[in-house]
């Protein structure tokens, strides 16, 4: 089975980097697997415009490489920091840049067809703050990526990810209890991506979520 994982972080070295490779661990634990593992800081992707909706409009050759390792993946994984209540801003472009072939002509019907998702979110706020708010402010990177099609699995945020207060370096290679819960996630996720990868369907529940979201979308549609 094929699984991507896209990092958002910057820093070197990068705590959402490090969680990542212990997610793969727990994918690699499960069984064989080709994970392939794409830094977007690495990567050259021109800021969205609807041209790029133009099936005429030529891709750059990062994009389009990215664009085939998550048409030929039965999973996705995204790890990023949260800065200042949202993400890196060449996360969010990839994910509008992605409306481009995970979005049918109408640009109305997701085309991922129920992908596998998990999200990895690092912050140098503690816990109840991700759960009061920057869970909140962070909800379009699963939401967007659910109305592409994917099916989100679930996350892990990681609190606290600073040396200092105004300081910032790798502090998860130092918490034992948090790579091994991370990698733990990864060894669940894989097992959801190995039935998906051979019935070619995501969880009840997550197809059960699907229908009322297109249910929703078909009752806008009529409002508007």
């Amino acid at each position: 089975m094929n699984i991507v994982v896209l990092v958002a972080g910057t820093n070197e070295p990068s705590n959402s980097y490090a969680l990542a490779d212990a997610f793969i661990q727990g994918i690699h634990q499960h069984g064989q697997a080709q994970v392939d593992k794409v830094r977007l800081k690495d990567l050259k992707v021109d800021h969205f415009t609807v041209d790029y909706y133009d099936p005429q409009c030529s891709m750059e050759e990062d994009f389009c490489a990215v664009q085939s390792l998550i048409e030929n993946a039965q999973g996705l994984v995204i790890a990023t920091p949260v800065w200042n209540f949202g993400v890196p801003a060449h996360l969010k472009n990839l994910i509008d840049r992605m409306g481009s072939f995970a979005l049918d002509e109408t640009r109305s019907r997701g085309t991922l067809k129920g992908l596998p998702l998990f999200c990895i979110f690092t912050g140098g706020a503690p816990v109840p703050a991700w759960k009061t708010l920057m869970r909140k402010t962070t909800s379009f990177v699963p939401e967007g990526l659910k109305y592409f099609g994917a099916s989100y699995i679930g996350h892990h945020f990681e609190g606290k990810c600073t040396v200092g207060r105004g300081k910032f370096g790798l502090v998860v290679d130092q918490r034992p209890e948090s790579i091994e819960a991370v990698r733990r996630k990864g060894f669940d996720f894989a097992k959801v991506v190995s039935v998906y990868e051979k019935t070619g369907k995501a969880p009840a529940k997550h197809r059960a979520t699907a229908k009322i979201m297109k249910w929703g979308e078909a009752v806008l549609k009529k409002v508007t």
